[in-house]
């Protein structure tokens, strides 16, 4: 194996996100145990949290760091990460924003989107999807000189058994004279919809495999008899189907159900991207090769228009 792994670990109001428990599983994989890098403000509570995951932890605290800026954590990273450095950052769009630069400026190959890995010796071969998830490739790559992995949110699972009882090393000095042109201004809320899905235990999520509009009627039919909340993907959003409250994703929002039912739903990055939590996941498609499958806990082929109805009477018998 190349050098040392290291793992970014991103928060919000205090809590470190699911991804930082999925990493370390992820480092496992590598070989090794991955050093945390927590990087923002009022950091100590957070950093202990994280401590019980990892052996050790850097952290770094300063005030240009409150809002995650990534033109100025790639500076910060390129001035602490040893020269092999082996780092692992959360597939999402501040990833996609940090590690292409990382990897020019630290000279180290990058890969993207990965779902999984295997090393054997200075050779990392990566897998990766293609075509909405319909087929794998095998990217290999020389990690001599280190390499900047984007692992996909919910590829790994989240490694909970938090008995590392790691050491917190504090280099916030190293933040110290780091210029940027890109500042921060402000964050803008999303508006409010008439359902808040991040509420809902379960959820009865709706894709393209709906077809039309008035069909949406049989997944609330569903979801009310589970006592349930629709929710979709962004294809219904586009098509103004249901409204952008709705819309679970990157680019909509982050949800922790307990189930997670995906109807007509094929499963992409930036969908699986917002479900949080490790629910249980119940996904019903007519494609067998949808890349939805590979996360369900319950995968089943057929048709939802068929299928929602059926299931909503035979929950209304019991």
């Amino acid at each position: 194996m190349a050098g040392q792994v290291f793992a970014y670990i991103k928060h919000a109001n205090g809590k470190a996100e699911d991804s930082s428990l999925e990493l370390v599983a992820a480092a496992k994989k590598l070989g090794a145990e991955a050093t945390a890098i927590v990087v923002g403000t009022n950091l100590d509570a957070l950093c202990n949290e994280i401590a019980a995951s990892y052996k050790s932890v850097w952290k770094i605290d300063n005030a240009s760091l409150a809002y995650p800026n990534a033109e100025v954590i790639r500076k910060l990273l390129v001035k602490i990460l040893p020269a092999d450095a082996m780092v692992l950052i959360p597939h999402d769009t501040f990833g996609m924003d940090l590690s292409p630069g990382l990897s020019i400026k630290i000279d180290s190959p990058f890969l993207a989107d990965v779902i999984d890995f295997a090393v054997e010796g200075n050779t990392l071969v990566a897998v990766r999807q293609e075509f909405a998830g319909q087929a794998h490739t095998h990217v290999a790559c020389d990690i001599a000189n280190g390499v900047i992995i984007n692992a996909r949110p919910g590829a790994f699972a989240p490694d909970e058994s938090k008995s590392a009882g790691g050491q917190v090393t504090d280099k916030s000095g190293e933040a110290a004279g780091l210029d940027v042109n890109r500042k921060f201004l402000e964050l803008v809320a999303a508006e409010a919809g008439d359902v808040d899905i991040t509420k809902s235990d379960v959820l009865v999520s709706v894709g393209r495999g709906i077809e039309e509009e008035d069909n949406i009627g049989i997944a609330q039919e569903l979801a009310d008899a589970l006592g349930a909340v629709v929710s979709c993907s962004r294809p219904i959003v586009d098509a103004k189907w249901l409204e952008k409250s709705r819309q679970v994703g990157t680019s909509g929002q982050t949800v922790k159900p307990k189930v997670y039912m995906a109807m007509g739903i094929s499963g992409s990055f930036q969908h699986l991207g917002g479900i949080k939590g490790n629910p249980f996941i119940v996904a019903v498609n007519k494609n067998p090769k949808a890349p939805i499958f590979q996360v369900a806990d319950v995968g089943i082929e057929a048709n939802i228009l068929e299928f929602m109805p059926a299931l909503t009477e035979k929950i209304k018998s019991l």
